[in-house]
């Protein structure tokens, strides 16, 4: 027990560049150095953690933890790898509230917001090579993108769009299956108590599928568009400082949850959106080697993997047209050179040369600093 704290907590502290980095960094230390898992049972797990909801490099942890030490290391694991990362955004979301507005630091979340919309546009191009690999594939993300971008609520997108195309490719092999979803209640709210912030992300945890990036879908349209809890340009802020840490990228909740109501807020925020993957390991573990022969989880998976990436194309451009005109006017507004520039850039380096996250957005906050200080000597 002790050996996996030390592990996975090391880990939450280094793991910078997403779930693709952060489990590559697991497969070094679990399968090479350790010899805790075989190479094709680690690969079986990774599918596992696609069919059911939440972070992928997170719920790894938590299936490690498990096989090594059962429920309670699956905990152990978990609680070991989110903390770190929870622990330094919940810093620099004081520091943000203490200094986010001030002239020094605005220059700097200005040279990032483009940088991270980049960083989003490179995970969406990979995801998207894997995930859209058919014709009725590429319908399904066509058609969430469209949906939402047309003011879906994202989770009936996603849903609507997994179900449909699971049904379709299982009709194509003649093996259709009954299956049944929980309903979904939405919040309605004015206010933001903290029960309220609990269930809100309670209920993003348990229906995010894909990329953490996915994460900013639901954000963007609830967050920021039904509630109207932040604003366009605080969503990437709490994006863009969340890139700056490492582990889970679904930190981004305690960033929030601090700017919604203090600490108290921020510990509601994170125990609301990891505790459904603690929950979804600990049933799932057990039933991998099923799951892996599976057809209509195989038919599933590859729906729902391309729904999230039809979701994620319309709230990228969105967050792009809100980068690239900060003074919210399109398409007649005035447009910010420095932030195409910045974005087009990142997303060469992001796509082309795969250039870390980290030197992107720190390369960002440098650009932006300095051209705000040369902008301030006129």
């Amino acid at each position: 027990m002790s050996e996996l704290v030390r592990l996975f907590a090391k880990l939450g502290l280094i793991a910078f560049g997403g779930p693709a980095a952060h489990i590559a960094m697991m497969e070094d230390e679990v399968v090479e150095r350790r010899k805790w898992l075989s190479r094709q049972h680690f690969l079986d797990l990774i599918g596992a953690t696609n069919l059911v909801p939440g972070p992928n490099s997170t719920e790894m942890t938590m299936h490690v933890g498990y096989e090594r030490a059962g429920w309670k290391g699956l905990f152990a694991a978990g609680v070991s790898f989110i903390t770190p990362a929870a622990l330094l955004t919940l810093a620099a979301a004081w520091a943000y509230v203490e200094f986010g507005t001030l002239p020094a630091v605005e220059p700097v979340l200005a040279g990032i917001r483009p940088v991270v919309v980049a960083v989003i546009l490179g995970a969406l191009w990979r995801l998207g090579k894997k995930a859209v690999r058919t014709v009725w594939l590429g319908a399904v993300a066509l058609g969430v993108g469209v949906a939402v971008w047309f003011g879906v609520n994202p989770v009936a997108a996603l849903f609507a769009g997994t179900i449909l195309g699971g049904l379709m490719a299982l009709t194509v092999t003649q093996r259709l299956s009954v299956l049944a979803w929980p309903a979904l209640v939405a919040l309605q709210t004015a206010d933001v108590p903290l029960w309220r912030i609990g269930a809100f992300f309670l209920k993003v945890g348990a229906v995010l599928y894909g990329s953490g990036y996915v994460l900013i879908a639901f954000l963007e349209a609830d967050v920021v568009g039904r509630y109207g809890w932040l604003t366009q340009d605080q969503l990437l802020d709490a994006v863009a400082l969340g890139q700056l840490t490492p582990g889970p990228v679904l930190t981004t909740a305690t960033f929030i949850g601090y700017l919604l109501a203090g600490v108290p807020g921020a510990l509601v925020a994170t125990l609301g959106i990891f505790l459904p993957s603690f929950l979804f390991v600990w049933i799932l573990n057990p039933l991998v080697p099923r799951l892996r022969e599976s057809l209509w989880a195989s038919a599933f998976l590859d729906a729902v993997n391309a729904a999230a990436v039809g979701l994620m194309a319309a709230v990228t451009l969105r967050l792009a047209v809100s980068s690239f005109f900060p003074d919210g006017v399109y398409p007649s507004g005035s447009p910010s050179w420095m932030a195409i520039g910045l974005f087009t850039a990142a997303a060469v380096a992001a796509i082309r040369f795969r250039v870390s996250t980290v030197w992107l957005v720190g390369l960002g906050a440098a650009v932006g600093y300095a051209v705000g200080y040369v902008a301030s000597l006129f």
